[in-house]
C-alpha cells in the first residue's frame, strides 16, 4: 500500500486528536451514500461500495463515520466486508439514535435500552470489540438527555465506546451534556454555502471538540459559470468541490470534513482537496462570496 503524501493525499489535511487520544487524518470519508435510494437496503453496485471503501483507505484516509441507521446496518456491514481486519490507524465512527421504516424516513429514539441495543449491534456489525466514537444521532426531546447520555457513559465504562459524540445540537445542548459526561466531538451541518453551525463551530474551537461537517460540499450558486469559485479554481487548478472542502480545512484546526460519495472518480477529487492551499486572499474571498 502507499505510504507517502503523494499517494496518500488525505495526509496532507493533517491530523487532529479526537478526545485527545485518537489520531486521525482531518478529511474522512462520511459512509452514508453507499446504501440504496432514501438510505435505504443495499446500494446498487456493491461492488463499487467495498472499491470505494479501500480506495478512501489507500488514499490515506485514517477517519470513516457511519451510522447504524444508514440502511440500516448496510454501511456498517459493509465497512467491515471490504476493510476489516482494519489498520491499526484506521478509526470507525458510527451512530446510533434513528429508527427507520423505510427510504427517507427516520424517527428519533433515544430510549437507554434502544441506544444500547443499537450499540451492541453496531459492535457486532463493524467487528469491533470497541467503537472509538459513539455518536448520538439526535438528541430525543421525549427522554431526558441523562438518561440518554447516561446509558452511553455505561457503554464508555464497560470498555464498548471510547469516546461519546453528538450531532445536530446547539451550543447549550453540548453544555448540558458535558455536565453529564465528557463529550469528544460535534457534527452538524455546516459547509461554505450555509453556517448556521458557526456558534457551534466557535465553541468546539474553544474547547478543543472535534467538529464534523455533515454535507461539507455544498457550493450553491458559487459554482455557477463565472461565479465567484471560477478564478479561484482556475488558480488551484482544482474543482468547486475541492475548493469548498479546502474552505472547511482552512477554516478551523478542529474541523474533521466528511465528504461522502459511491463513486471511486468522485472519491478521488474529494481527497484531492487535501493538497488544495488556499492563500488568506482567497480563503476570504470564498467566505465573503457565500
Amino acid at each position: 500500500m502507499a505510504t507517502n503524501i503523494s499517494e496518500q493525499p488525505a495526509k496532507a489535511s493533517g491530523t487532529y486528536r479526537i478526545g485527545g487520544d485518537v489520531t486521525v487524518n482531518r478529511l474522512g470519508y462520511g459512509a452514508m451514500q453507499i446504501t440504496g435510494p432514501g438510505v435505504w437496503g443495499d446500494p446498487k453496485d456493491p461492488a463499487e461500495a467495498v472499491r470505494v471503501l479501500r480506495r478512501a483507505v489507500e488514499l490515506g484516509v485514517t477517519f470513516i463515520d457511519t451510522a447504524d441507521s444508514y440502511g440500516p446496518f448496510v454501511s456498517e456491514l459493509l465497512i467491515r466486508e471490504a476493510l476489516h481486519p482494519y489498520a491499526d490507524d484506521l478509526v470507525i465512527a458510527t451512530k446510533g439514535g434513528f429508527t427507520r421504516s423505510g427510504p427517507g424516513d427516520w424517527r428519533v429514539v433515544g430510549r437507554p435500552e434502544y441506544l444500547r441495543q443499537q450499540c451492541e449491534l453496531s459492535l457486532r456489525h463493524l467487528g469491533l470489540d470497541s467503537i472509538p466514537l459513539y455518536q448520538l444521532h439526535r438528541i430525543d426531546p421525549k427522554v431526558p438527555l441523562a438518561d440518554q447520555l447516561g446509558e452511553l457513559a455505561l457503554l464508555q465504562q464497560e470498555g464498548k465506546i471510547q469516546h461519546i459524540g453528538l450531532s445536530e445540537v446547539s451550543v447549550a445542548q453540548i453544555e448540558e451534556s458535558r455536565a453529564i459526561t465528557t463529550i469528544a466531538s460535534v457534527q452538524n451541518l455546516y459547509n461554505l454555502a450555509n453556517r448556521s453551525a458557526e456558534d457551534v463551530l466557535e465553541y468546539c474551537e474553544r474547547n478543543d471538540l472535534a467538529f464534523i461537517p455533515w454535507y461539507p460540499i455544498a457550493t450553491g450558486e458559487l459554482a455557477r459559470p463565472g461565479g465567484p469559485l471560477d478564478a479561484i479554481s482556475s488558480a488551484h487548478g482544482a474543482s468547486p468541490v475541492q475548493l469548498a472542502l479546502a474552505w472547511l480545512l482552512r477554516r478551523s484546526p478542529v474541523m474533521l470534513p466528511i465528504p461522502g460519495t459511491s463513486s471511486v472518480a468522485h472519491l478521488e477529487e474529494n481527497v484531492g482537496a487535501a493538497d488544495v492551499r488556499l492563500t488568506d486572499d482567497e480563503f476570504e474571498a470564498l467566505a465573503k462570496a457565500s
